[in-house]
């Protein structure tokens, strides 16, 4: 440590959670590329349906092989990662959005507003995320 509480740049580089952060930069950077230059990377077009060649093994051609329909399969998770970083984005966004809104909301108004959305973020938190999804969802 430095005199002033900092960690070194050379320690902080080659510190657990800096390379945990760039291995998962660079996930995010592969998925990002992926999915904007799909058109490009896909080998096949993702909702193309070959019948006749259902469950083909892995190629050179179609290095994950082909699913029941004959789709690659490869063109079909390159694709896939569109739709996962929308919605993935989307629901940050959005729950961005409702924290701040309701934070906002308990920070203003204060006294007993407060009280009680603190109350209910409690029980929120109480519950283990995956009840809370399977609650959300029957509802």
């Amino acid at each position: 440590m430095e005199p002033d509480g900092s960690i070194p740049p050379r320690r902080l580089a080659s510190a657990r959670s800096a390379i945990s952060f760039r291995l998962g930069v660079s996930t995010l950077v592969v998925l990002l590329t992926c999915a904007v230059f799909a058109p490009v990377l896909a080998p096949d077009d993702p909702t193309r349906q070959t019948l006749a060649a259902d469950l083909d093994a892995p190629s050179l051609r179609h290095p994950f092989g082909r699913d029941k329909l004959g789709r690659d399969q490869l063109s079909r998770i390159i694709y896939g990662a569109r739709i996962s970083l929308a919605v993935g984005t989307s629901t940050v966004v959005c729950s961005v959005a409702l924290g701040i809104a309701v934070g906002a909301i308990a920070g203003y108004l204060g006294g007993g507003v407060d009280f009680w959305i603190m109350r209910l973020v409690d029980i929120l938190l109480a519950f283990p995320g995956i009840l809370l999804a399977i609650a959300m969802a029957l509802v």
